[in-house]
């Protein structure tokens, strides 16, 4: 007789290539969507750890979830995810015992790539994608056993729920900003914009997100002198035109109440307003601004002299076409990272 070829199931050979196009970060299937099956499938199968198809699928679910976890904490806005899948992994390391671990020192895998725990977590699903998996990777029995240790289990459960609780204070929690006060605030009270701007060019160093929401918060609790207005809003619109993969939730709903204090339905008789004249370039936008605050210390500026008058500075319409501008960004955040409104909200 002619000994049979083991397959993987075509639903689990298509989740394969779903998950893998989602950690190498060049996902074709719809990722909010794609992930919350995964968490929710994981969940079901809490119930049927005391079988052997369940324990298969613990090992499966725990690796998927630890592969994919990192994208959910770095591209999915969306809290109904995160709690799925922290329910589902802390359900998992409840059953797990690492103490049970009798493997030798140095047999658990180590250093996987994504792909690879994609692919071995779906193929540890089933006995016909073990043998799969088996053969592909030329593993032996105990060589494949031990993705089933409850120790190496653990480890990668206990490893997916710190990155992911972390993430979710990052996106949707409360970011303590007020160690830039030492960097913004003069000692006579004054704002130094000239460092604002400073650190907004330092993009590469993630300052934009921090000096925005900075700007937001000091806007909001009205701590900032007439002839600062024009200067401090400025810095929150560059540190949102600027952050150009968008901030999180955490970030957005102080920026969006500043942004709310702007009257959108004004109008007036001037032909230009100074910000027009400063092109798309964040050097251009960093020359006007340090030149209004300090224009001995840097006296190259786009604005045209005609066009530097304060009054033209502080004209109502220029905040509002700021305002829709960043509030444009602000929807596209919420279009490209997903999530509930609520997400956004809260």
């Amino acid at each position: 007789m002619t000994e049979v070829t083991p397959t993987l199931p075509a639903d689990h050979r298509e989740l394969i290539s779903d998950l893998s196009g989602i950690v190498s970060d060049y996902p074709y299937a719809d990722p909010e969507s794609t992930l919350a099956v995964l968490a929710d499938d994981a969940a079901e199968a809490l119930g049927r750890d005391a079988t052997p198809e369940g324990r298969r699928e613990r090992t499966g679910y725990t690796i998927l979830l630890h592969a994919t976890c990192w994208y959910v904490s770095a591209r999915i806005f969306s809290k109904s995810v995160f709690a799925s899948y922290i329910r589902a992994l802390d359900g998992f390391r409840a059953q797990l015992d690492r103490a049970s671990c009798t493997c030798p020192a140095g047999a658990h895998p180590a250093q996987l790539d994504s792909e690879y725990q994609v692919e071995a977590g779906v193929s540890m699903l089933t006995e016909a994608g073990r043998a799969v998996f088996s053969e592909d990777y030329g593993l032996g029995k105990e060589e494949l056993a031990v993705f089933d240790c409850e120790g190496f289990l653990a480890d990668l459960a206990d490893e997916a729920l710190e990155r992911l609780h972390n993430a979710h204070q990052e996106l949707f929690g409360s970011i303590d900003v007020s160690h830039l006060n030492a960097q913004f605030v003069r000692d006579d009270g004054r704002l130094d914009l000239v460092a604002m701007q400073e650190a907004i060019s330092r993009s590469w160093e993630d300052n934009t997100g921090p000096v925005a929401l900075w700007s937001a918060r000091r806007w909001l609790a009205g701590q900032v002198r007439d002839e600062e207005r024009i200067g401090l809003f400025l810095c929150l619109w560059m540190g949102i035109a600027q952050t150009y993969e968008g901030l999180p939730p955490s970030y957005v709903r102080d920026l969006a109440a500043a942004l709310a204090t702007i009257d959108l339905d004004v109008s007036c008789e001037h032909p230009q307003h100074p910000w027009s004249t400063a092109d798309s370039t964040t050097q251009s936008r960093y020359r006007a601004v340090v030149h209004l605050y300090a224009p001995d210390d840097h006296p190259d500026t786009p604005v045209p002299a005609e066009l530097s008058a304060r009054e033209l500075w502080e004209c109502p319409v220029q905040y509002a076409q700021l305002a829709r501008e960043a509030l444009e960004n602000l929807e596209g955040w919420r279009t490209m990272r997903g999530g509930d409104d609520e997400d956004w909200e809260d």
